[in-house]
């Protein structure tokens, strides 16, 4: 075993625990007071990004309900090294966006146009404009909505005297170099003392802490976006559509995904079928310190709110995954590929397991009832390999690169946050309509 894979289940647990980052944003909050400054709200606005345009549709409402100063800072594009598929991100961000627009009941964005250059130009060159008259929340969603449904004639408010072309990009070089130096690179961000939030999908965590911080206007404690639980599921029946679920056994994602959407799978009646892919970073593609970072503590933030062990973690990168997948194969051979899969993620995610060790996969194996010995002789077999590369093409073929992602039927959804998606599609195609 290796200094790193002894050392580094402490430091993550350590790292990622509810009681270190508590102490931070008392820290935090602690210096802000010193220095006599406002609750202050950082948003990073990408005009072309449909997420970008949801978010801001939220804006207004957030400074109404809570005591805040509201600083927005329009951005690029992500570098390619964190999105590294920008075509096919740009293609199933506008269909998840349309899919998130009436999942939360948001009017106005239909149809979801591809909005031309030039007209992104001329809204960024508005919304800088509102910036610097102050007004910022109060048109963004109007602005953000004309262009993404691509109807120029949008009834707008009244509009300040938009920035030229020269201020804009100066504007958008410094933003792009702050969203760099606090550690982040999308659209669709809000950032608080010292924390990022993405988007629609992680608002209630924003909330959540300014809550905690008494900063609602009334006390309340509703969510405008509250998270999904998946305890409602499809009625079962003997027809129910199958759930494909491409995973990956170093993404922390798929590890807070894998216990829920078994658990649908059991409580609505069908099976999932596993569909395991190589990590990113063996696949040839970056994965930039930053997006690791973000990652690993999005997981934990979102595991803890989920019940699900999380943060003592053991890398399985590299030889720990090839040896994983090997075993899987095995494994669901035997009709025991779920649990041994629950059985790999706890490990390496919650426990620090090291699964490039013999110590450490053979406890994982035994626990989900499968034979060491076999195990050990399905480490011999490359065979995972070609189904690997299968997986992937899959992947591809459904306009989709990364993990968790989840198909049924003809709904095709990435992220351990659309297993909400996954359910509704099942309620499509299992509820008997006679109910």
């Amino acid at each position: 075993m290796s200094i790193k894979s002894l050392l580094m289940p402490a430091i993550s647990q350590r790292l990622l625990s509810q009681q270190r980052l508590q102490s931070q944003r008392e820290r935090f909050e602690r210096r802000r007071r010193a220095r006599g400054e406002p609750h202050v709200l950082h948003y990073f606005h990408q005009v072309d990004d449909p997420y970008s345009a949801l978010a801001a549709s939220a804006l207004a409402r957030l400074r109404q309900r809570y005591r805040i100063e509201l600083t927005p800072h329009l951005v690029g594009a992500p570098p390619d090294a964190a999105a590294p598929e920008h075509a096919k991100l740009a293609a199933y961000g506008r269909a998840d966006a349309q899919r998130l627009a009436r999942h939360w009941r948001i009017d106005g964005f239909e149809p979801w146009a591809a909005p031309a250059a030039d007209d992104c130009e001329r809204t960024a060159c508005a919304l800088l404009g509102a910036i610097e008259a102050g007004r910022f929340d109060s048109v963004a969603a109007a602005l953000s909505a004309a262009l993404w449904s691509g109807r120029r004639d949008a009834v707008l408010p009244d509009l300040p005297r938009p920035a030229d072309a020269a201020a804009l990009q100066r504007h958008r070089a410094e933003s792009d170099r702050l969203r760099e130096q606090w550690g982040h690179y999308l659209g669709a961000m809000f950032f608080y003392g010292g924390e990022w939030y993405w988007g629609l999908d992680r608002l209630h965590h924003l909330e959540r802490r300014l809550q905690a911080l008494g900063l609602a206007w009334d006390g309340a404690d509703t969510l405008l976006y509250p998270p999904d639980h998946e305890d409602i599921v499809a009625p079962a029946r003997a027809e129910a559509p199958a759930i494909d679920f491409y995973v990956s056994l170093r993404s922390p994602y798929s590890a807070i995904a894998a216990p829920r959407v078994l658990a649908m799978a059991e409580a609505s009646g069908t099976r999932v079928r596993l569909c395991a892919v190589l990590p990113m970073l063996m696949r040839g593609l970056a994965v930039p310190a930053a997006k690791r970072r973000y990652i690993v503590l999005d997981a934990a933030r979102e595991a803890r709110l989920r019940g699900i062990p999380f943060g003592r973690i053991n890398d399985p990168l590299g030889r720990p995954t090839e040896r994983g997948m090997a075993v899987l194969a095995r494994a669901e051979a035997e009709g025991r590929g779920p649990a041994w899969l629950l059985s790999f993620m706890r490990g390496v995610w919650a426990e620090g397991l090291d699964a490039g060790s013999d110590r450490g996969l053979r406890r994982i194996t035994e626990r989900a009832g499968l034979c060491w010995t076999d195990a050990q002789h399905a480490l011999a077999d490359d065979g995972w390999r070609a189904a690997a590369e299968t997986h992937r093409r899959q992947l591809d073929a459904l306009g989709l690169w990364g993990v968790p992602s989840f198909a049924v039927g003809d709904t095709a959804v990435w992220g351990q946050d659309r297993l909400w998606a996954v359910r509704e599609a099942l309620g499509a195609q299992v509820a008997d309509p006679a109910l």
